[in-house]
Order: C-alpha cells, then sequence, then structure tokens
C-alpha cells in the first residue's frame, strides 16, 4: 500500500540531525578564513537518519528500471543485465587497474582487448575493430570521419554527401552533418526499404557514402541491401551501417557480407552492459580492410616472441586520431566480453532468433487492435499505431501514460516520425511468454477502455507520484529546485 509522506523539506524541525561523521583518521586542520563561508547556511533541511533514509529510498523506488519490470523502449534494446557482468567488471584486476599502468603490468586487461575485437570483427565479417568511441553516436562520427579520411586520402575532394534514408535514426543526418557533409535523404517504397529508383536518381560523383540502418527503424529488414550496396559501391561511395539494431541479425547475417563497409556496435544494445543513467556508453566500430588504417587509436595487437604471445597497443598508420581519452569505457568493454563469451556462437544467435520471435509475437497478439506500420513480418521490434480501430480522440500518447497504471514502461513513441501515432515496441529476448502475455492483456484492455471509457486515458497515469506532466514546458522550463505549492499541484493534477 502506498502512503503519502511529505516532502523532506516538510519534514524538517530544528536540532535533528540525519549524519554521523566518523572521526578523523588524519591531523585536523584550520582552514584558510577566505574559503569559510561567511553567511549562516539557511534553507537546508534537518532530519533525522531514519527520515533521511526513507526519503531516498522511497526515491529509488519510483525509478522504473529494466531489474524491476519490461522495458519495452522500441530502438533502444533495453535488454536485462546480468549480474555476472557486474562480478567480472568488479574484479580486483580490471577494477583497479589505471591506464597509465606499463603494458607489461596490464596484459590481462590488453588480452581481453584484443579478444574483444576479434569477436566483434567476427560476427560482422569485418577485417578490423576499434574499441574507442564511447557511445553509438560517436561510433557513428568516427565512421564519417573515417569516410572523408578515405576519399581525402586519395585525392577525390568532390564527395561531399552522404546519403540518408527517411526511415534512419535521427543521429545518422545529424553525423553527417557534423561531419561537413551535405545530408541527402532518400525515400521509402511502400514496403519501406530504399526506394531504388530515388537511389539511383540522387547517386552521383559526389556521394561518398550512405548511412543505413538495417533492421531500419520500423524494425524492417532491408529486402534489397545487396543491391542498395552494389549501386552505392559503383557510384564510388562507401556503405555506413548503423548496428543499434544488431541484436535482430546477430549471429545469423554479417553486415559486410551485404556490403557495408564500416558499422558501429552499441555495446549497451546489442551486449547488454548498462544502458541509461548517461552511461558510460560503447560504440565500437568495425571495418574492412581498405579502412582500416583509418581507425582511432590506440588499438590492441598479439605479439608472438620466444616467451610467447604479448600484447601491445599501436595506432593505425593513417588514423583519424583519438576519439577519447585511453582505450574507450573499459568496465563497459569486460562486461560485453563476459556476455559473449557465457552465451558462445548457438547462444548468441539464439539471441536474435528470440528477439525477432517475440517481437513478431506482440505484433500478432495485438495486430487486430493496434494497427502495424507496415504489414510486414517484423524483426526484433515492432511498430504499431495508436489510431485504434473505431475510437477517436485517443492517441498515443493516452495509450503511453495509461500503461504507466498497468505496471509497465511505455515503448517509445512518435517515433520513426514516418509513422503516424507511432508505438514502437522492443521487447528483446530477455522477456519471457508470461510477460509477454501480461504486457499483451494491458494493451488489449487499454483499447477497450479507450473506446469505453475514454477519459480514463485522458487522465492517466493515476497510479504514479505525479499526474500527467506538461513534457513539452519541463523540457523548456524545468524546476530544479523544489517548491512545496508546485509539487502540491503536480500531486492534484493541476
Amino acid at each position: 500500500m502506498n502512503t503519502y509522506e511529505p516532502p523532506i523539506f516538510e519534514l524538517s524541525s530544528p536540532g535533528k540531525q540525519g549524519a554521523n561523521l566518523p572521526e578523523l583518521d588524519v591531523p585536523a586542520a584550520d582552514l584558510p578564513t577566505d574559503l569559510l563561508r561567511q553567511d549562516d547556511l539557511t534553507g537546508f533541511p534537518e532530519l533525522s537518519e531514519p527520515e533521511v533514509i526513507r526519503h531516498y529510498t522511497r526515491i529509488s523506488q519510483r525509478n522504473f528500471c529494466i531489474d524491476t519490470g519490461m522495458y519495452p523502449l522500441g530502438s533502444c534494446t533495453m535488454k536485462y543485465n546480468p549480474k555476472i557482468h557486474e562480478e567480472a567488471a568488479r574484479l580486483p584486476g580490471f577494477a583497479g587497474i589505471h591506464p597509465l599502468q606499463d603494458a607489461g603490468l596490464s596484459q590481462g586487461a590488453l588480452r581481453l582487448i584484443y579478444e574483444l575485437q576479434n569477436d566483434l570483427a567476427e560476427m560482422s565479417g569485418f577485417d578490423a575493430v576499434s574499441l574507442q568511441p564511447a557511445a553509438g553516436a560517436q561510433g557513428e562520427f568516427t565512421g564519417i570521419l573515417v569516410f572523408r579520411a578515405y576519399h581525402l586520402d586519395r585525392g577525390d575532394t568532390e564527395r561531399t554527401e552522404i546519403l540518408v534514408p527517411d526511415a534512419a535514426h535521427g543521429t545518422n543526418p545529424a553525423t553527417a552533418g557534423m561531419a561537413g557533409f551535405k545530408v541527402v535523404e532518400l525515400k521509402s517504397d511502400p514496403r519501406v526499404n530504399v526506394d531504388i529508383a530515388d537511389l539511383k536518381s540522387k547517386l552521383s560523383p559526389r556521394t561518398a557514402g550512405m548511412m543505413l540502418t538495417n533492421p531500419n527503424t520500423l524494425g524492417l529488414f532491408e529486402e534489397q541491401i545487396e543491391e542498395v550496396s552494389r549501386l552505392v559501391h559503383a557510384a564510388g561511395g562507401l556503405m555506413y551501417g548503423d548496428g543499434a539494431n544488431f541484436n535482430a541479425i546477430l549471429g545469423v547475417v554479417k553486415p559486410q557480407d551485404v556490403g557495408f563497409d564500416f558499422m558501429h556496435y552499441n555495446l549497451h544494445k546489442t551486449f547488454t552492459t548498462p544502458h541509461g543513467g548517461g552511461g558510460p556508453g560503447s560504440g565500437a566500430v568495425g571495418c574492412t580492410a581498405a579502412l582500416a588504417p583509418f581507425l582511432p587509436g590506440p588499438r590492441v595487437r598479439q605479439v608472438d616472441s620466444a616467451s610467447g604471445a604479448t600484447y601491445e597497443l599501436f595506432n593505425p598508420a593513417k588514423s583519424i586520431g583519438r576519439m577519447k581519452t585511453f582505450h574507450g569505457n573499459f568496465g563497459m568493454l569486460v562486461r560485453a566480453w563476459t556476455y559473449i563469451h557465457s552465451l558462445g556462437e548457438v547462444g548468441l544467435r539464439e539471441v536474435a532468433e528470440t528477439a525477432v520471435l517475440n517481437a513478431n509475437y506482440i505484433r500478432a497478439q495485438l495486430g487486430d487492435l493496434y494497427p502495424p506500420a507496415v504489414d510486414r513480418i517484423c524483426m526484433h521490434e515492432v511498430v504499431l499505431k495508436g489510431q485504434l480501430r473505431g475510437v477517436k480522440g485517443v492517441r498515443t500518447l493516452d495509450i503511453a501514460k495509461r500503461l504507466i497504471d498497468y505496471g509497465f514502461h511505455p515503448p517509445t513513441i512518435y517515433f520513426p516520425l514516418i509513422a503516424p501515432e507511432a508505438l514502437m515496441i522492443e521487447p528483446t529476448e530477455t522477456e519471457t511468454k508470461r510477460n509477454l502475455d501480461a504486457f499483451v492483456a494491458a494493451m488489449r484492455t487499454i483499447a477497450h477502455e479507450a473506446a469505453e471509457h475514454p477519459d480514463l486515458l485522458h487522465a492517466a497515469p493515476t497510479e504514479a507520484p505525479v499526474r500527467r506532466l506538461d513534457e513539452v514546458r519541463a523540457a523548456r522550463q524545468p524546476v530544479l529546485r523544489y517548491d512545496a505549492d508546485k509539487f502540491a499541484q503536480l500531486r492534484n493534477g493541476s
């Protein structure tokens, strides 16, 4: 039972103390007078220890996370993070290592980096991998900088355009623009593949490359991927693969085999390193042998000697330079290595097969009430429409807010932009059929509520700590400090 407790500032009364500081274990020293506050501290709550503990515990319980429930955010691949990964990352030899240690004292860590480079290369078919980028978006930026360096190294200075489909992730055009390229948008055909005729009309000697997410943001596999790659290569361009949806084809399709020259891997998506809370992320990248000399460094290579194999850092010959300090987010690399080696080849393929099965199960169970954006077998995620058949006045936002009352985190909404009233649902492979059925039951109940009692959806959420917020205003005019009157208004839904 949820019981109301006043906000922490309202519990304050003079003389309470909620912290017991330990005795000094170093000599006491007087601080310089100019570093001390000259006025009294005011406005801070005075609380007992139980009140402080209950306040922070209550806040933690309001934070929805993958450890407490299903998190079907489409495109984000919010899968469960196995706790064995945390144990591996906490091993003293990994947790206590320093990046400035001599390579001779870091052989275990360097070996792990080397093996992870090779594992990711094997899964994708690429010849070389760099683990340095700190996020998927930075991996994208790395790839487009490599494209530019490759063309300039060949004296091909006229290639100033990057082709981006209208079903792309929003980071794709942003990345190309940041790298100084002109973004040329490509249309989708009725099956939401790249429109081949439109592609042909926009290829030219100015084409530096194309950025393509496969499966795309509607969770659909590009049916003409080999023809798309052939056309781009014939025009002298390169193919960039956005690996955000690699979870759908892991162990089934190798991106280089279908024509990609470069791809980033989101380790926090496909390989279950923690996702959210601001990071740290990891956006490893892989590429063909032709692009390998331009990768960011350092990378790790194996050196054989009379005393056995050792590992050393090196910079590629024509490297674009560092993308991040030192060697990437090493703790994330340990977690990804653990995931890969705990599952093995067969297990990794089952990840993709189960993720695809789960998404199609939801599509089949809900498609009669929530129209699919495209009438095709999907891959790891399905995009449905919040335009319920025979229901007016209810939108995707209402459905998403009502899901909160049933204990589910809402899916991604209103993305991709080419699908009106989009509900982008990605269950991942880590959800059981029982969980999927509970989600389906909630969605079907909401559909019936929308038809019979639409005001229930318009008022949702009713079970959350606060009612529905003006999210646009919250983003543009954030309130960053406690205000008792405003808090009361939020609780009352005003």
